[in-house]
């Protein structure tokens, strides 16, 4: 027979806007929007405090829309590695009551208590708890707490008592729960799979749970039997204790990307190629950082207007991780998406390397000197890449930059966004 499992999912509420709060205490209390800067770019709502969301601000609502729902709210810019700080104090904090300690991204956490739990009461729900006024006395911010026997309950418990909620899933009141909820809040089912398994007649996490494997196969693939696991309850997936970067060596990186919400209208095709390059150069440094080399890039846009985006993406003669066979695919694929001069504008613009492989290896040399050339090349970006990281990476710009005030400003690695590691890593 096997040990019930007891597992904490610990999720830190409007987390940057919570951290924001906590650093300048004139804002506690108030209308927090963490975001863009409103006078100079077409920002989005990263996030919002309770006291903005209870005056209806959304998380990736435009800047605007959330100032015309909320017009005393305070907008403030993100500052990730304040954030990235308040994460790594937050596992401190956990791990004090397990080794067994698990990122979700910057601002969750798995805990596995099951051989740790008796070293502190041996109560489930009095640990949690004081874990959470913990994080209040210490850190100044609010989590909600989900415990459960396995991974994907106790998310779901977080998720559904917020902010500061404490929420237990047992296998007794599973069903009673978990099953009469939308099946959107179930983790991996996103709005396609939701559309999906709604011509199926599927709703509610009860009826993926109860639905014909065979239909959810054909319908989904593998991922229909996964996430119906998942509504049953049989997630037995370990909890993983490893530092950021050692989930950066074992987990498998598949692509590597950069993009930006632009601070300005792109409007013809020299900025935008512009705005590429800058993304690209950043994307190219992260696979050489790596030890990666990309066959296939892809450039993405977003629609001023309408926010549509549009991707496409093309597989080079040989794999990559030079920032100038980067850039030039990328703009390329860009420019030749969209028509500037019939008035299309983008707000935002984004570069991605995939189908990568190890950099080193042996080289086909050709009689016509290009892979000498290559070779000078990557000797040139790593050489960028060293001054970049002893001094920042601002020290080397390329004169486009330097000509255009409003590119200037941009700096891709500082702006770059932390995204959630992948629960199947």
């Amino acid at each position: 027979m096997f040990e019930r499992r007891i597992i904490f999912h610990c999720d830190m509420n409007s987390f940057y806007a919570s951290v924001e709060q906590a650093e300048r205490p004139e804002l506690r209390g108030k209308p927090v929007i963490v975001g863009g800067n409103e006078e100079t770019r077409h920002g989005i709502v990263l996030t919002a405090s309770y006291e903005a969301k209870r005056r209806g601000v959304k998380t990736a609502q435009a800047l605007w829309e959330a100032r015309k729902a909320c017009p005393e709210a305070i907008i403030v810019p993100p500052r990730y590695v304040l954030y990235m700080r308040y994460s790594e104090l937050a596992r401190q904090v956990y791990s004090q009551y397990t080794d067994l300690v698990e990122s979700f991204g910057l601002d969750e956490c798995w805990l596995d208590l099951t051989h740790s739990l008796h070293l502190h009461g041996g109560d489930a729900l009095l640990v949690a708890r004081e874990i959470s006024e913990r994080m209040r006395s210490e850190l100044g911010v609010t989590i909600s707490v989900g415990v459960s026997w396995n991974k994907i309950f106790a998310k779901f418990g977080s998720d559904h008592d917020k902010p500061n909620g404490l929420m237990e899933i047992t296998p007794e009141n599973a069903c009673a729960v978990v099953w009469p909820a939308p099946v959107k809040d179930l983790l991996y089912v996103g709005p396609a799979t939701t559309r999906k398994l709604a011509r199926l007649g599927i709703h509610t996490i009860g009826d993926l749970a109860c639905a014909d494997s065979y239909a959810l196969k054909k319908t989904l693939g593998k991922m229909g039997l996964v996430v119906q696991e998942f509504a049953q309850g049989r997630d037995y997936s370990p909890v993983r204790s490893l530092t950021a970067l050692e989930w950066e060596s074992e987990r498998v990186i598949k692509s590597v990307g950069n993009g930006i919400t632009v601070p300005f209208d792109v409007e013809d095709e020299r900025t935008a190629r512009q705005v590429v390059w800058l993304m690209g150069e950043s994307v190219a440094q992260r696979l050489r950082a790596h030890g990666l080399a990309a066959r296939t890039i892809g450039a993405s846009g977003r629609d001023f207007k309408t926010l549509a985006s549009r991707s496409r993406q093309t597989t080079l003669p040989r794999a990559t991780q030079l920032t100038r066979e980067v850039c030039h695919a990328a703009s390329d694929l860009l420019v030749g998406d969209w028509d500037f001069a019939h008035g299309d504008k983008l707000r935002s613009i984004g570069v991605r390397a995939s189908n990568l492989v190890p950099a080193r290896g042996p080289v086909q040399l050709d009689l016509m000197g290009e892979q000498t050339r290559r070779q000078e090349l990557l000797q040139l970006d790593r050489t960028v890449d060293d001054l970049r990281h002893r001094f920042g990476n601002g020290c080397v710009k390329r004169l486009s930059e330097l000509t255009d005030a409003r590119l200037s400003a941009l700096d891709p690695e500082r702006d770059n966004v932390v995204h959630p590691i992948s629960f199947f890593a």
